[in-house]
């Protein structure tokens, strides 16, 4: 699956204890949760609506993720990929704008899927702010955070190389690819098309600062 976003290491589920085989495909039935997450959002998705959307029984999610939360943590890993993948696409583009522009194209057509909700699951996930799903809040801002914190350092390295102006604002420049994501995410919800949404990553890349340096 395309996607745009990170996994944190440190937020990853505990893995399951040792028992009973499980009478189900595990991995099957976390893409189907990922899916009733993306679409419904965390705290709306109960555990009825996973249950018909996994095909198992309650016992058989506690038993496999362990509870709600983990589960979605889950589904949040396998809808983000690796951290991994991340950084070797920033380590393998010519410019951090170059970076930048993958990105937020990946965007786009992650956003529009054909066979996939509308938007950005973890934009989706939190949009309700209740107590319930602080930690999930907090889980999925890690993720943006270590998006920019990320993004800013191949920024940096581009100033450090004259590629970028030594003014430049490497922490703005990373908050705002971050902020149009999401911003993505709300258009492509509200049915924005996809030739729209790679016009708006084109245009938020036009006011990119260009060195002056010979």
């Amino acid at each position: 699956m395309d996607s745009i976003v990170i996994t944190m290491d440190n937020h990853a589920p505990k893995p399951r204890k040792p028992g009973r085989p499980l009478s189900f495909d595990r991995q099957a039935a976390l893409q189907q949760a990922m899916l009733t997450f993306w679409r419904h959002g965390y705290e709306t998705t109960s555990i009825s609506d996973l249950t018909a959307a996994m095909g198992v029984t309650a016992p058989s999610i506690y038993t496999a993720f362990g509870d709600k939360k983990r589960l979605f943590l889950e589904a949040m890993h396998l809808y983000a990929g690796s951290s991994d993948d991340l950084q070797k696409s920033l380590d393998q583009a010519a410019t951090a704008r170059g970076a930048a522009s993958t990105i937020l194209i990946s965007a786009a057509q992650a956003f529009t899927g054909a066979t996939t909700p509308r938007g950005c699951l973890l934009a989706s996930a939190t949009a309700s702010g209740s107590q319930e799903s602080a930690d999930v809040r907090k889980a999925v801002a890690d993720v943006r955070r270590d998006i920019m914190v990320r993004l800013q350092a191949r920024i940096d390295r581009d100033i450090s190389a004259g590629v970028l102006p030594d003014t430049t604002s490497a922490a703005a420049l990373a908050a705002l690819v971050v902020a149009v994501i999401q911003g993505m995410s709300a258009l492509a919800r509200d049915g924005v098309d996809r030739e729209s949404l790679v016009k708006l990553a084109s245009c938020a890349l036009d006011g990119w600062p260009v060195s002056r340096r010979a």
